[in-house]
């Protein structure tokens, strides 16, 4: 399957290259940038004549800013070839969907499609997509759903305009609400910073939450702004915030209270709700512990962002980070910023990055003993412990049988692992020549 995507040199476009290329699709990108050197990075090619581009694919993918989308839907649409599919990835349904069915020839499927996540989340599984398919999208919408549903991504199928009327309050009122609190945090110039230093656990998910917004293009968000349904939504916010403004001015205790109530059997399930927030405090909770067990040990951690991973004995940690030292040098990261490597994923990247050395161990073998066994057991001794094999087989009939073991062994701790594997086998009766 060919799949050209219009905008794949931006952010969720270059997301959606690795997706489809690592299931082994054909990708190609277009995007009026010509950012030629992402499309190399990503390993794909750039559509340098688009129109032969999109003739040529199986399936066309929209996925550029809210405010030209239907322009460029207009624009590529009338060139696709029949049985093949245009889809989208806006997070606006009603205007790319109907814009597809107007200027998509017959024999055109279209399919509006939503990711409910961006491009910083590394993997679909256990992520919404949801799916908003024509009267004319019959042979590519189960095709489009199995590659989706089988990379583990929950689907949704609503119509164009439920999708609307829902993200107006999943996108729409969520991001307003947000942004205004950072807006307020300005206007009244609080040092947030300075407040992490007293934050309680909700008030800190709270204000990542604010930042991780904030983080985004304001573009995009401003563009979310602009569903129909949202501007509305916006009277009824700041309306019931000054409502619950006044209540309070007025002293009115009661009518707060009651006013709350109001909205918690609204909300019902109001405990399954405070159960899943537990359940992300505990997280947090826990990871910090993770670090505090590992104090005085030596350990790994990846950074998230660069990709490093950080080695060293961990003598420090604070709610907000935690020190390394390797040798007389100190490394400060901040938690947000790091994952502790578990011992397996630490191994596995020693494995992958570390030096290796080989090293040779000379053994009389007890009698009647199998030398493929012996080996196999060194092979499973230790992580640090590449392979072993046999490199000499020597009979004396005095002695018995002499075996040498080639070890490939990581650099960094050779010499511990090597003391260990002479005990082992001294400690299954072996001797050492």
């Amino acid at each position: 399957m060919e799949i050209l995507i219009i905008g794949g040199t931006g952010d969720t476009g270059q997301w959606f290259v690795k997706f489809f290329k690592k299931r082994g699709f054909g990708v190609t990108v277009w995007g009026k940038n010509r950012r030629l050197d992402v499309a190399e990075k990503l390993g794909v090619p750039f559509a340098d004549d688009i129109n032969e581009a999109i003739g040529e694919s199986d399936v066309v993918m929209i996925s550029v800013p809210i405010n030209i989308t239907e322009s460029i839907i207009r624009e590529i649409a009338p060139k696709m070839r029949p049985g093949s599919l245009l889809m989208d990835v806006t997070s606006i349904k009603k205007g790319p969907v109907d814009a597809m069915e107007r200027y998509a020839p017959e024999g055109v499927e279209c399919l509006g499609t939503h990711p409910m996540f961006g491009p910083s989340i590394p993997d679909i599984r256990g992520q919404t997509v949801i799916l908003t398919p024509t009267r004319r999208c019959t042979r590519w919408l189960p095709v489009i759903e199995g590659i989706y549903a089988e990379a583990g991504a929950h689907i949704e199928i609503i119509t164009p305009v439920e999708h609307d009327e829902i993200m107006r309050v999943v996108q729409g009122l969520t991001h307003f609400a947000y942004i205004s609190i950072a807006a307020t945090l300005e206007a009244i110039n609080f040092d947030v910073a300075k407040s992490r230093r007293f934050m309680s656990p909700v008030y800190e998910i709270m204000l990542d939450f604010v930042g991780r917004i904030l983080a985004q293009n304001p573009y995009l968000y401003a563009m979310i702004q602009t569903n129909p349904h949202v501007t509305d939504l916006h009277d009824t916010f700041i309306g019931e915030c000054r409502a619950l403004s006044d209540l309070i001015k007025e002293g009115d205790i009661e009518g707060f209270v009651e006013r709350m109530k109001q909205a918690a059997r609204h909300f019902a399930n109001t405990e399954a709700a405070q159960r899943r927030s537990d359940k992300l405090i505990n997280n947090k909770i826990a990871e910090y512990e993770r670090f505090v067990q590992a104090v005085n040990k030596y350990c790994a951690v990846k950074h998230l962002h660069t990709e490093r991973v950080h080695t060293g004995t961990l003598v420090e940690v604070t709610p907000l980070g935690i020190t390394l030292q390797k040798n007389k040098k100190k490394t400060r990261l901040k938690i947000e910023n790091i994952k502790l490597l578990t011992d397996e994923e630490y191994t596995r990247w020693k494995r992958a990055e570390m030096t290796r050395v080989a090293k040779d161990v000379s053994v009389y073998i007890p009698k009647g003993s199998d030398p493929m066994v012996i080996q196999r057991i060194i092979e499973g001794l230790s992580p640090e412990i590449i392979s072993a094999r046999i490199i000499d087989i020597y009979n004396q009939s005095e002695e018995g049988v002499s075996i040498t073991y080639r070890l490939t062994l990581l650099a960094e701790d050779q010499r511990e692992t090597l003391q260990r594997v002479i005990e082992l086998l001294l400690g299954i009766g072996c001797r050492q020549r």
